[in-house]
Order: structure tokens, then C-alpha cells, then sequence
């Protein structure tokens, strides 16, 4: 059976493709494949996010996106506005709802933050362990509707703040002749801080507490997976523990795969943590980033300076107000990351392991990760007597559909238009998602460069370097400074190497996406949307990264 059968979300080739010709793989977040109780949650209320956030919006030329799931891949779908008064009708409506964030964005996105973190503090109070089954599917329930919710929030800001991004990107494009494929448009959108960046922080204060300890020797020597048993025993190593778990307990919701809930998060694997700590002592100093962000935020100040010269008079407040709305969506992509996406998910996680470890105790499934192979009403189904059920046939069906999924490609459009006419249906949706995040511009090869991947702009800059292939988070540990990243996507967990690092190339991407605004912060090079990057080139293999023309050459051919 070619599909894990867990939801009516499934793709149905024959109906969906009637209703919509295009459906663009997610790439960004569902390679590799998700398991099937990950997929049911994404394709759920991911899905719901979307629609109830461009309709709350009134986004003007998009209703946001239809989602399928086929072979572990999330696929979408564009709901395209095509009537002229609809649209007409929705950008009135969506000027109305800017105006809150152009007068106050920070209280605004702050009162969100607020809302989550209540909602994170009853889920992290719940004692899983010896809560009663009746309880315990009361707690999933609710960590799955704090989900829902955190979709709502998600899209309804990022639909308004990616949406003002695309906005002022073609005011600049008709007034200035600039827009993200170039690098003095990527430096007007660095140079901000933000809570990913205050936990990088953090952990290099950690790794400094490690040197002030006498621990440092043991996270430059031992293997992770050790990290823990050595440091406490070691004198000064309890506490050392203590302090860190404390951090992990409010800052370490996360796992080192946003869209997973297979992956343990580092407050149940603190080691996964520690091997950042061990990166920033490998790379000594100070925090870069501090020093990097005041040289960038000058720059940026002077272009903004320069831009506005040439802005009519009497166009200035208006062109400055959406600027600086626009230059917000960096730090909030990297903050709803943490806040958001991250935390929930882990905080799901937690609920569905705790299920996994009862099941496996009534012999109702095998071991406590077949959890990640059912769906929710499956757990609902069992759960007050699961004694009585049997699902590891049902696990064993699905995990081995998901196996064989792992070992192959989904295509990145299924249609029965031609790739010319689907991205001409992307580019109408004017959608900042698709068009900034999830999907982003096709590279257009300039053959008169004669590179050997061409992609687009992430990060200006060039850099020539050692290339090290990652494609799981446990290739993490064998970065060596100055070495370019090359990966078929990033994800918040890994921003603490970047400053390990000299460039990045990604199979996948846009210039909102991680790789690319962690890239600018940080001064290097990125290059997005090569599609095969990770598959042809090599770990050893030097390359060269041009940030600024979205290539990549091969100085050493492989």
C-alpha cells in the first residue's frame, strides 16, 4: 500500500488534480519524510493555520493553502482569489488590519508570545508520569489544541509581516530597481536581534561556565553521547548540570528538526545542547555575533539613508513605515521558530512519549517510538484499555512504508500543467510564504558565469572554503571552522555553528527562509535553491560560494 491511509488529507491523484492542476512539495520542511503521526498533525492543522490566518487577514490574492500528504511528503496547493471585486473587496480589508502592527508591532507580537507561553507553562506543569490514562489523553488533547492555536497565531503574523516584506520589496522593485536578488536589498534586512540569537548566547556564556568549572576539556575530548556521565563526574560538574537543565527547562523546547516529532528535544537530551556549547569552545573569543551585528546595523542605517534620498518627499513616512514593518520579518522568522514551532512540537512530543511508554508496557505496541506510527484517534481508540488492542501490525505496515519512503525522492511538483504555468500560478498568488519561505524563486541559470550550480541569493558575500556535506543533525558534530555548510535545508537548532562557518549552500530555501537570514546576520555567504547541492557535492570537495550572483563553483572536482 503506497500511502500510510491515516487521513482524508491523503493525495487522491485523480480528485485533487481535477480541483487544483499544481501541488508543490514542501521541501523545506518534509524532506526527509515525516512519520505518519507528524504528517497527520502537519497536514491537520498546519492546513487550518493557513486558511483561518489569510482569511482573518483578508489576504488579497490568496486564501491560503490546501495541503496533501503523499509518501511521508506534505504537498500544497494554492487557493488563488480570481475574481477582481473579491480581491478589491480583501485589500480593504487587509489594509485595516496592518494598521495595529505599522503603530505598534512589538506589543503586538509580544501579547502573542505571551499567550503561547501561558499555554506552554499548564502543558510543562502536567506530570505525565503519574497521571491516569483518562488524564493523560485529556493532557494530549489539550497539547494538540494548544497546536491548533499556535498555527492560528503563526500564520495570521506571518501572512501580515511576509506580506508587507513582499510589499515593500516591489515598492523598492518600481522605485529603486532593487529587490532580494540583490545584496544592497539582503543588508537593508540585517543587523536585529532576536530570541534565537539570545539562546546562541546563552550557550556560549555556558561554554565560558565550562571553561570558569574546569569542564571544558571533557566537551572537547568525549563523545556527545558521553558528554553527560563525564561532567558529573566530575568535580564542579553537578552543578554545571543543574544550572544547564534549568536553561533547557525554559529555552530548550526544541529539537534539532523543527518538523519532526520523532527527534528528542534538548530538554530530554541535554547532550544534543551541549554539542553547541562544545562548538562555541572549539571556536573561542567572544560571541561574534554582537560585534557582527553593530558592524551590519551601521551599514544598514547608511543604506536606509541613501534609499530615502531618492524616496519623493511626500512619500517618505509611508515608504519608512513599511521599511521598517518589512524588517521585522527576519527576527520574527527566527522567534516564531522558537516560540512557536519549536516549542509546541516538543511540548507534543512529550505527551505522545509518555503514551509510547505505556503502550509498550501493555503490549499494545512494540516499543515507545511506534507512538510516532499512529495517528491520535488510534490512541484515543486504546487508551482507556489498551490491554484489550493489538496495533503492531498497524505500526509495523506504516513503519516500513516509512522506511522506504527515507530511501526515495518525492517529486517537487506533481501536475498536469507545465512547471512554466505552475510557477505562473505561484507568482499570481503574490502568497510570501510560498514565495518567500517554502518554495521560492526558480534559479534562472546565467551561463555566461560558468558555474557549477546556479540557485539564487541568500546572504551576500563570497567565501571559498572546504565543503561539509550535513544532512542529519548528527553530521553537526563534524564541523570544523571555516569549513561552507552544504545541506538540503537548516533549521533553528543549528544556527550556533554558523559562526563556525564560511558559507552555506542549501538545496532549498528563500530569502526568508533559516539559512538565509542567520547567513546575513552573520556576515556569510549563503546560496539557496540549487535543488541537488547536497547530493553533488562532497564533504572535502573545496568550492567557492558567490552570495551575491546565487552560484556555486567546484575548485576541486570530484
Amino acid at each position: 500500500m503506497d500511502s500510510y491511509d491515516i487521513t482524508v488529507f491523503e493525495f487522491d491523484e485523480k480528485v485533487d488534480l481535477e480541483k487544483n492542476p499544481a501541488w508543490f512539495l514542501d521541501a523545506t520542511h518534509s524532506v526527509p519524510p515525516w512519520t505518519p503521526m507528524f504528517g497527520w498533525s502537519w497536514v491537520n492543522y498546519c492546513r487550518h493555520g493557513m486558511q483561518w490566518g489569510a482569511e482573518k487577514l483578508q489576504l488579497p490574492t490568496c486564501k491560503g493553502w490546501d495541503w496533501r500528504l503523499k509518501d511521508g511528503g506534505g504537498y500544497l496547493a494554492l487557493l488563488l482569489v480570481e475574481d477582481e471585486e473579491e480581491i478589491r473587496r480583501r485589500e480593504e480589508g487587509f489594509r485595516k488590519q496592518l494598521i495595529p502592527f505599522l503603530e505598534d508591532y512589538d506589543g503586538m507580537w509580544q501579547g502573542y508570545v505571551n499567550e503561547m507561553l501561558g499555554h506552554y507553562q499548564r502543558l510543562k506543569a502536567f506530570d505525565i508520569d503519574t497521571a491516569s490514562n483518562i488524564d493523560l489523553m485529556d493532557h494530549l488533547e489539550d497539547a494538540f489544541r494548544v497546536n491548533k492555536r499556535m498555527w492560528e497565531i503563526h500564520f495570521y503574523m506571518m501572512y501580515l509581516v511576509f506580506g508587507v516584506f513582499i510589499l515593500f520589496e516591489s515598492v523598492c522593485k518600481e522605485m529603486l530597481d532593487l529587490d532580494d536578488t540583490k545584496p544592497e536589498f539582503h543588508k537593508l534586512m540585517r543587523g536585529f536581534d532576536n530570541k534565537v540569537f539570545q539562546v546562541d548566547k546563552a550557550l556560549w556564556q555556558f561554554a565560558k561556565r565550562a571553561r570558569e568549572l574546569e569542564l571544558a576539556e571533557i566537551l572537547l575530548t568525549a563523545k556527545p553521547e558521553n558528554y553527560i556521565k563525564e561532567i558529573e563526574a566530575a568535580p564542579n560538574g553537578r552543578q554545571f548540570m543543574q544550572e544547564f537543565r534549568d536553561f533547557l527547562w525554559e529555552d530548550g523546547w526544541r529539537a534539532n528538526r523543527m518538523s519532526e516529532f520523532n527527534l528528542p528535544s534538548w530538554v530530554e537530551e541535554p547532550s544534543l545542547a551541549l554539542v553547541n556549547v562544545q562548538k562555541f569552545l572549539v571556536k573561542g573569543g567572544d560571541f561574534d555575533l554582537d560585534q557582527e551585528r553593530q558592524k551590519l546595523a551601521a551599514e544598514r542605517k547608511e543604506i536606509e539613508r541613501s534609499i530615502l534620498t531618492k524616496v519623493p518627499e511626500e512619500q517618505r513616512d509611508w515608504f519608512t513605515a513599511i521599511m521598517q514593518l518589512a524588517q521585522k520579518s527576519s527576527s520574527f522568522s527566527e522567534e516564531h521558530n522558537h516560540y512557536f514551532d519549536l516549542w509546541t512540537h516538543a511540548l507534543v512530543r512529550r505527551a505522545l512519549v509518555a503514551w509510547g511508554r505505556r503502550l509498550t508496557a501493555t503490549g499494545t505496541i512494540g516499543k515507545p517510538d511506534d507512538i510516532f506510527f499512529l495517528i491520535p484517534d488510534e490512541i484515543y481508540k486504546v487508551g482507556l484499555n489498551p490491554v484489550m488492542h493489538d496495533l503492531k501490525p498497524v505500526v509495523a505496515r506504516r513503519r516500513s512504508e516509512w522506511q522506504k519512503y527515507q530511501q526515495q525522492e518525492n517529486p517537487p511538483l506533481i501536475s498536469t500543467i507545465s512547471l512554466e504555468e505552475a510557477m505562473q500560478q505561484m507568482i499570481k498568488s503574490n502568497d510570501p510564504i510560498v514565495l518567500k519561505v517554502v518554495v521560492g524563486s526558480f534559479p534562472v541559470p546565467k551561463t555566461e558565469l560558468k558555474a557549477d550550480l546556479y540557485g539564487i541569493s541568500g546572504s551576500p558575500g563570497v567565501a571559498e572554503g572546504v565543503a561539509r556535506v550535513v544532512l542529519n543533525d548528527a553530521d553537526l558534530a563534524e564541523l570544523k571552522s571555516g569549513e561552507i555548510l552544504v545541506a538540503p535545508s537548516t533549521y533553528p537548532s543549528w544556527t550556533p555553528v554558523f559562526p563556525l562557518l564560511s558559507g552555506v549552500v542549501v538545496d532549498r530555501g528563500a530569502s526568508l527562509s533559516h539559512a538565509a537570514i542567520v547567513g546575513r546576520e552573520y556576515g556569510i555567504p549563503v546560496v539557496m535553491n540549487v535543488f541537488d547541492g547536497s547530493k553533488r557535492i562532497k564533504t572535502g570537495q573545496k568550492i567557492r560560494v558567490d552570495g551575491d550572483m546565487g552560484v556555486v563553483y567546484f575548485i576541486d572536482q570530484e
